[in-house]
Parts: C-alpha cells; structure tokens; sequence
C-alpha cells in the first residue's frame, strides 16, 4: 500500500496556461512526476473553484478562481481524491462549487469534503487498499465557505458532531484519515486549542491528522496510537514570496500505516522535489519543531508569544482604519509605531476587556455572529 497525501494545489495566473495544457514535466519535473506515479492513491486539496464563470461571494479575502480547463493537470498526473473542505472552494457561489463538482465526476477523479446539506458535506471518502479499509474525513474551520440548512457548502469542523462522525467513520475502517483545513497560516507550530482538537480526534479513533492551511511546513506529534501532521506547506500554489511558501512536505502512508516525509522545494511558479542538502534541511528544522512541542508548556508559551504579536493588527483590523491610505502611510514613514500608538490611544483596558467577553463568551459570540449576517 502507498497513499500520497499533498496540501494546496492551485493554478495561479501565473502558471494557468502550464495547467491548462497540461505541461506537468514543466510543472513537477520527471522526479517529482515518477515519485507521484509509484504511489496507489494520490490526494490533495483542492483551494480553488473550477469554473469559467466568475460570480464571486461578498466576503473578506481574495476569491480564488480556475478555469475548468486546469482540470487537465490534475488529471495527467493521476490525482485520485481532492478534498473540498477549504475556505476558498465556495469564492465563485454555489455555481462554482456545482462547476467543481460536475467537472470531478466528469473526469473521474473522487472527492469529500462539500455538499448540498450539512448531512452530505460530512460523508467521509471510503478506499480499500491491499485489503485495509481506510477511511478519509475532511473538514473545515469556519470562515466563508460553510455549508447550511439553507446552502451547500464545505463540511464544517464541530465539536458537536465532527468527533462523532470519526467514531462511526472508525467502525467502518482499519484506519481513519483526518484531513483538518486550519490552524493560523504561516505559523509552524499548534495553539493550544487545536492540538486538544486533534488530541480528541485521536481519541476517537484517528489513526492520522493532518492540518493544512497554514501555507508553511509545521511539525509532528505522536499522541496515543495516532500521529498529527500540523502543517504541511503547500503542494503547488504560487501566491506569495514569503519563506514560509517555499518549501512543502507530501506526506506518504506504506503497508503498515507508516509515515514518512518527501521533501519540496517551489521553483518559481513550479515545484520541485527538493535535492538531499535542502531535504535534509527540511527534516531537520521539521524534527526540532517536532521535538520542541514535546517540551512541557512549549505550545502555550510559544502561542502566547505569538498572539502578542498579532494582537495589533487585530485591533487596528477591528477598528476600521487599517484600510485607510493615509494611516497607512503614516505608519509606514513611523517604522510601524504610528499603529502602536493609535492601538493605545484607540483602546482603554476597559474597551479591550469589552472586547474580550463578546468573544470569549459562548452567548455573546453567537449573537454577533448571527447579528453580523445582516451586514453582509
């Protein structure tokens, strides 16, 4: 058995035509391209809408689009399953999801993840391989692709239901594959809350986690009988300059349900299968992550650290002049401290703990929320 599993795999504008031609050995190279063709399933996601018809939703980000003709690609080097549990499959409406979904079933590749109801989105993807049932559950933290009673949409992660569907997924399998889309994006290790998130997956019956979304290669945890990958990097996705987008890990499972790790290294607007200095570089800095979250207290102390750190843009986000030209020059000409000062200027201890209770309280949350509906 060889199960290859990769993250964010999106043609962009500047690798459209490539896709659309279907120039994998320009895209992959022939090492990349052998090593993928060895494997018996090969299953990534899928962070984009297949459409030509661009009818993009209201909501706070980019919306992604690809013409159905990409589909050539995907289908050229052998992509078995795509998970649609993102945040982006939903970015051109509901006619971009049916588009995606069609143009699937059309080219006979399998895929999980979203649904007309909340009942079909959460229907994992079943596959036997050499005799072992494997079982593939995917789902998504809540932004704007989530599907309702009222429109289709992306299978959500609730802690109300999703563990229940891996206790029953389990009973049907000899291992469950979890396939979580969150986490905080270009950041390489757990908070606190999702490590209990996928801790309790485990318990229920997970034999492996893996946490895409972030953008950048995070580290591994061996937790009970299962193993959680928190992040993984992308697959093929050329949408930012940063590190963290540079390198990816595809994750292999073998006979036994064993892992190991196949290094990557993005090439421009291509990708790569990285040489054995940059491999071992890779692993490297992956195992000291992977050792560091072992430490007692590491995950809450290095989360602490980094909330800190966002916690400005945050509050100049909620405070609604992050858009502004002129803040945002004056910012810029202050080395950034303009922000800080506005920040405390902006925001007395009293407002900040207003601020606090609206979010940290379960009640408080839900009515915004629902509130904040009617504003879209």
């Amino acid at each position: 058995m060889s199960i290859i599993i990769g993250a964010d795999f999106v043609p962009t504008r500047s690798n459209k035509d490539l896709f659309i031609n279907g120039e994998v050995n320009q895209l992959f190279g022939d090492e990349l391209i052998n090593e993928l063709s060895k494997a018996d399933f090969r299953i990534f996601n899928l962070e984009v809408p297949l459409t030509d018809m661009e009818n993009p939703i209201v909501k706070y980000g980019d919306n992604l689009l690809a013409p159905k003709s990409t589909i050539r690609t995907y289908k050229a080097i052998g992509v078995d399953i795509l998970t649609l549990a993102n945040n982006h499959i939903l970015d051109q409406g509901e006619q971009g999801l049916e588009s995606t979904c069609r143009l699937l079933e059309e080219t006979g590749i399998a895929y999980l993840g979203v649904g007309k109801t909340p009942d079909e989105a959460a229907k994992p993807y079943m596959l036997k391989c050499d005799g072992k049932n494997i079982g593939i559950y995917a789902c998504v933290e809540h932004e704007f692709s989530i599907v309702s009673d009222m429109s289709c949409g992306a299978n959500p992660y609730d802690p109300l239901e999703s563990f229940d569907h891996v206790v029953e997924l389990k009973k049907m399998c000899d291992y469950v594959i979890v396939l979580y889309h969150g986490g905080k994006e270009h950041y390489r290790y757990p908070s606190p809350n999702l490590q209990k998130t996928c801790h309790k997956f485990v318990e229920k019956g997970a034999d492996l986690i893996i946490c895409q979304h972030t953008h950048c290669i995070g580290c591994e945890e061996k937790y009970k009988d299962g193993t959680i990958v928190y992040g993984q990097g992308n697959f093929l996705f050329d949408g930012d300059s940063s590190d963290y987008w540079q390198t990816s890990l595809l994750i292999k499972i073998d006979d036994e349900f064993n892992l190991s790790y196949i290094p990557l290294i993005k090439n421009e607007n291509t990708v790569r299968l990285a040489d054995k200095e940059k491999a071992d570089e890779i692993l490297s800095e992956f195992n000291k992550r992977s050792e560091e979250i072992r430490q007692d207290s590491f995950v809450e102390k290095k989360y602490s650290e980094f909330a800190e750190s966002m916690l400005i843009n945050y509050l100049i986000s909620l405070s609604g002049i992050g858009s502004n030209f002129l803040f945002r020059v004056l910012n810029k000409l202050s080395g950034h401290r303009y922000a800080k000062w506005f920040v405390k200027r902006r925001y007395s201890k009293k407002k900040l703990l207003a601020i606090s209770n609206i979010i940290e309280c379960e009640a408080h949350r839900e009515l915004l929320i629902e509130g904040l509906k009617f504003q879209k």
